[in-house]
């Protein structure tokens, strides 16, 4: 896979087990059910290895099941030498799915926290988005999880999420408006009770 999750995939955290999962035939079966809904003729040439593919893409585009934010996150650091400033990893892209549509969502997290004893590596931030944005979202959802992943691991004095992000599910179909962005954020401990906490994040991020 092309995505930054690494690591042993833990039991399902939020989804079903395997044992409850239909089988890759069946899964395959699916989506020659669908192609034939659509009017095409799944036995043609062209369609014959479709299912295959389909199947096999979505093991990527909803990998996020088989991860445990809570885990990757456990690996952390002490020895920060007192360090109480923010820490802030900006324009993390991601590609996730919304819930209503299954159509792509495309965009950047800025994930901030500020350390009370214990620092993680950053680039356990990017998979922390990533573990999330490879499962069906809704953006609201999305911000939180990532937030309260980090606050409940780390116990840091504050956490800052903002998501930007553009939404196929409007954007090709429906009122298709293109160009148009949604922005959420979550904001916990310090972001949250700290107006100037708040301001110094949203000017480090642009906005």
């Amino acid at each position: 896979m092309n995505d930054i999750i690494t690591g042993t995939p833990t039991k399902e955290v939020n989804g079903l087990a395997h044992s409850e999962r239909p089988s890759r035939g069946e899964a395959e079966n699916a989506v020659r059910t669908l192609l034939k809904w659509a009017g095409e003729d799944a036995s043609r040439a062209g369609l014959l290895d479709t299912p295959s593919r389909v199947v096999r893409s979505y093991e990527e585009f909803y990998a996020g099941y088989s991860f445990d934010p809570h885990e990757i996150l456990s690996r952390t650091f002490d020895e920060t030498h007192g360090y109480d400033e923010m820490v802030l990893m900006r324009d993390i892209r991601f590609e996730s799915h919304c819930e209503h549509h299954m159509a792509p969502i495309i965009g950047v997290a800025h994930v901030a926290y500020i350390p009370k004893t214990r620092v993680v590596g950053i680039s356990k931030l990017a998979r922390v988005v990533e573990v999330f944005a490879k499962r069906l979202q809704i953006q609201e959802r999305f911000t939180v999880q990532i937030a309260e992943a980090i606050n409940d691991t780390l116990n840091p004095i504050g956490v800052g999420v903002v998501i930007e992000a553009e939404h196929e599910c409007m954007t090709t179909r429906g009122i298709q408006k293109p160009g148009v962005s949604m922005v959420s954020s979550c904001m916990l401990g310090s972001f949250r009770s700290d107006p100037a906490t708040r301001s110094e994040f949203m000017s480090m991020i642009g906005r």
